[in-house]
């Protein structure tokens, strides 16, 4: 579901050009990724 909504975005975002998925993807992934290994870095500490 999650790639389907971000390939909608991509699509869409840049409306006469196409953004690649990955991209929108990396964007929106990599903050949730850190997020998530500083939550389990210091529950581990």
């Amino acid at each position: 579901m999650f790639l389907v909504w971000v390939d909608t975005l991509a699509r869409t975002a840049l409306d006469p050009q196409e953004v690649p998925v990955g991209v929108v993807t990396s964007l929106i992934g990599v903050p949730a990724f850190v997020v998530v290994l500083y939550r389990t870095r210091g529950a581990t500490t």
